[in-house]
């Protein structure tokens, strides 16, 4: 910016700080556009509909970058809509998060020397919602500092009482429809927790563990068998190998004494079993393992558990009352004393679950518990998808999804925890059970011998209800019925199979067959720069709200979306966060500059006819950039629209468009006031393409400039259609000739700002009207009475002589140049010699001679160059 645009500015022009600071005006704005209910859906209205419903975070959890991530993108979609004119709903909300949010409460009891059995139930959960409502939801005021556009008025929680009542209705259809029973399966058991877990709160890790074989039966009647849970042998029933092994035939029907017991245990065929790993023989303990389990489902074997819920040996005097662990010690002594270790392998690295929660060694335990019969669920969640009603995207993912949803197992949703959604079932003197409808009485009195199951169910089972019993199920309200079924579910791929597959079976179930989304697009995880997994164990956990801190929201949520790939994990770093803010100091700053210099939005855009080149050429790439953006959208290309938006923005916008005006600007008349109006127009388009990902600066620019009274509810830009091919043509052009000087200049070693005086010879009809633009930019005085021309460069049908006299070491530079012309003949001598080879081009792919030809292709330019900045140089 010259000192000379600077004092052009015009009178009455609204006025904008030096510098943004993100600080000052990202928490007004945010509270602003709460209180003026931009975010606030109306079902009554006649727009169309678009809805997000949040996945709810943890009401125990903070922001972290994974969040912010899905946010800011989730974000993005609902600002546009509904800058499109759509009625759009983001509905936010809170998940009880049953085992961790009663955690923290039995954490904060321990503290006081308590326990959640002093209390009692009642009392316990009613603490819980005491924490709840002291502590619980640090994550929605950091959900403003981020800038969610979500409609708070709308906001809900898995326990409120609208979702209490949606979980048992469906609970009581489901079970009335015999999709839910109660038996007796294997189930990971967290004995810390005391709870069955599900497999997405199982952490597999590689532990230092042991791997024992050892000696069962006697004499010619022997197996050998390995495990790495040796105290488990105490419930073992059988001995299982193939029924075409060879080696074991003989033994199959036969029973077999089990070490340290009286029991003989009988040896079984199962196909199950693999011939070729360890000794072909497997131990079968269907109490405390699932292939087990199957295999004595199949057999009939008895299931004998020998631990009890804190994974204490409950059998064999011995062993009883000790630790599982503790256990395994002792069991491996006692047979290494009777001789049956065969072979001891330490350490024995393995893969073990851990609870997520609290970190202990999960435990595969035979239980009672409740189930849901996934079947025709999870049949109607697959055809769904098959059938075109809901897509995947992206569309790769969906192999994934079949390959869970065509193979899911009956689903256990009972949990032995105090906070949560009890299970409504009751259990009457007689033997009697009952389950209880949400409008429905229990059957009896405690003291008529009445009592409720103890056990509450899955978080899962609740999130799984989220696209409709947040807008009102089971009753039919004015918002299910506006804004059911919802557009898009925004996700990361990691919970495919969980999250995302139970919504689809109670929507579709629920909603008679209607989809709880159109579409699923699957995001990829946050990682670190190096693409490394973020854990506190690496010490590479970011807080966001530190980036927030120290370079703005906008510029954490635009690192963000730039990386966003679909389906792709997501590195990022501070230096990508620092680059973003940058980026949002030059949107600032080009703003400022365009108000000083009376850029405007009043009034129509002038005809075409009385606009320049430079004009044209900005408004055909502005209407390229919007519909490019559109489609990048559609597709949820959340990088590529980023990119796009970045690129036109700071190279094509402020670097070039308002650069070239400049001249135009100090020049003042009827052509400036025509590119003042162009350059308001361009921001202002600009502002609102990049107002979904960087709200808060695009925000405070937009309505700076054109008085209106908020961005976030303007019209989103339209392609008009208006292309000017030959104006890009000529610019395009005109971006050449100042490129290729630009980099003669800093080939010679002139300083940026250094003035060489040049004569232009310019093609009267392209480039005539930008010679004060060509001179400004590249620092070029006029020729003068003394001029000498010392280097003459012909680009693009221009040609600059420029008088270097005294500037450079004319030898030396001949020198450089020579040696550079010798290493671009030599690059394309060796791409010719292949691009010869006939033995070569039959055998290479066609992306390897492509390469070579581009190789070839820039040596001949890079020839052409250097001679001419040769030919161009006096002599020595």
């Amino acid at each position: 910016m010259t000192e000379n645009a600077q004092q052009q500015t015009p009178a009455n022009t609204p006025e904008l700080p030096t510098q943004y600071a993100p600080a000052e005006v990202e928490g007004k704005l945010y509270e602003r556009w709460v209180e003026r209910g931009y975010f606030t859906a109306d079902a009554k209205s006649e727009k169309p509909p678009y809805t997000i419903v949040i996945p709810p975070p943890n009401v125990t959890g903070s922001l972290h970058l994974g969040h912010a991530f899905q946010h800011t993108l989730m974000d993005a979609l609902t600002r546009r809509k509904r800058m499109q004119g759509y009625e759009a709903l983001w509905l936010p909300g809170m998940d009880h998060a049953g085992i961790a949010t009663q955690n923290k409460v039995e954490q904060q009891l321990a503290e006081e020397g308590k326990s959640r059995q002093d209390l009692g139930r009642e009392e316990f959960v009613e603490r819980v919602w005491q924490w709840k409502e002291e502590y619980g939801g640090k994550i929605l005021g950091q959900m403003r500092r981020l800038g969610d556009g979500v409609d708070w008025d709308r906001e809900r929680f898995t326990m409120d009482e609208g979702l209490s009542k949606a979980v048992q209705t469906i609970f009581k259809k489901l079970y009335d429809d015999e999709l839910i029973y109660r038996a007796e399966r294997i189930i990971n058991w967290c004995p810390r927790c005391l709870t069955a877990i599900s497999d997405i709160e199982v952490e597999y890790q590689e532990d230092d563990g042991e791997l024992v074989s050892i000696k069962y039966g006697e004499g010619d009647e022997t197996l050998v068998v390995a495990t790495t849970r040796a105290e488990t042998m105490l419930g073992d029933t059988a001995v299982a190998v193939h029924p075409d092994d060879e080696r074991y035939r003989h033994l199959i029907g036969k029973r077999i004494k089990l070490p340290l017991t009286d029991r003989a245990i009988p040896v079984v065929a199962d196909t199950h079993v693999d011939p070729e790993f360890g000794t072909g023989a497997v131990k079968v303990t269907p109490a405390h393992d699932p292939n087990d389990f199957a295999i004595g489902q199949r057999h009939g074997l008895e299931s004998i558990t020998v631990m009890d819920e804190r994974a204490v040996i409950t059998v064999h005097g011995p062993f009883e009352g000790l630790d599982r662990f503790e256990a395994r010690s002792a069991i491996v002594g006692a047979l290494r004393s009777q001789g049956r270790i065969v072979a001891e392998k330490r350490p024995y690295v393995h893969s073990v679950g851990h609870c997520s929660r609290c970190k202990t060694t999960v435990e595969p335990r035979l239980s009672m518990q409740w189930w849901v019969k996934v079947g025709p669920l999870a049949q109607a969640a697959g055809d769904a998808v098959r059938d075109g009603r809901v897509a995947i995207h992206p569309a790769d993912m969906s192999k994934r999804y079949f390959d869970w949803v065509d193979n899911m197992h009956d689903w256990c949703i009972s949990r032995q925890l105090w906070w949560g959604h009890r299970i409504p079932v009751w259990y009457g003197p007689e033997g009697q059970t009952v389950c209880v409808g949400a409008d429905e009485e229990p059957p009896g009195t405690e003291a008529e011998g009445w009592k409720q199951d103890t056990d509450v169910l899955d978080t899962w089972f609740s999130s799984g209800l989220w696209p409709f019993s947040t807008l009102g199920w089971p009753e039919q309200t004015p918002d299910l019925e506006k804004f059911y079924s919802t557009d898009v579910l925004l996700t990361g791929h990691d919970i495919i199979f969980f999250w995302v597959a139970r919504m689809m079976m109670f929507g579709l179930y629920a909603m008679d067959g209607e989809v709880p989304f159109k579409t699923i697009a699957l995001t990829g995880l946050v990682r670190d720069e190096r693409g490394k997994k973020m854990s506190k164990s690496f010490g590479n956990v970011v807080d966001p709200l530190d980036w927030m801190d120290a370079y703005g929201s906008d510029a954490v949520r635009f690192t963000l979306a730039r990386g966003a790939n679909p389906g792709t994990d997501v590195p990022i770093g501070e230096d990508w966060v620092q680059a973003s803010r940058n980026f949002a100091n030059k949107i600032w700053n080009a703003t400022r500059f365009a108000l000083m210099n009376g850029a405007t939005v009043e009034g129509p855009l002038p005809d075409p006819s009385e606009m320049s080149a430079t004009d044209r050429w900005i408004l055909s790439r502005l209407n390229k950039s919007v519909a490019e953006v559109d489609a990048f959208y559609e597709d949820f290309q959340f990088a590529k629209l980023s990119d796009a938006l970045y690129h036109f923005a700071w190279d094509e916008v402020f670097d070039w468009y308002v650069e070239l005006s400049k001249t135009t600007f100090m020049a003042g008349g009827a052509a400036a006031d025509v590119s003042k109006r162009v350059l308001g127009e361009v921001l202002d388009v600009t502002l609102r393409l990049l107002h979904p990902v960087v709200p808060f600066v695009t925000e405070t620019l937009w309505t700076t400039l054109t008085g209106g009274e908020s961005v976030v509810i303007a019209d989103w830009p339209k392609d008009s259609g208006f292309r000017d091919v030959g104006a890009e043509r000529e610019i395009e052009t005109l971006q050449q000739v100042i490129t290729e000087v630009r980099r003669f200049r800093a080939d010679q070693g002139l300083q940026p700002g250094q003035r060489v005086p040049a004569r232009l010879t310019l093609d009267g009809t392209a480039f005539a009207p930008h010679e004060a633009a060509i001179r400004q930019l590249l620092r070029l005085q006029p020729e003068g009475d003394a001029f000498a021309a010392t280097a003459t460069l012909p680009v693009a049908g221009a040609q600059v002589a420029l008088d270097l006299s005294g500037t450079i070491d004319v030898v030396a530079e001949r020198k450089r140049l020579a040696k550079d012309l010798a290493a671009a003949e030599k690059e394309k001598a060796q791409a010719n010699g292949k691009l010869g080879n006939e033995a070569f081009l039959a055998k290479a792919p066609d992306h390897v001679v492509d390469k070579i030809r581009g190789r070839l292709a820039k040596a001949d330019e890079d020839i052409a160059r250097i001679q001419a900045q040769l030919e161009g140089l006096p002599a020595a």
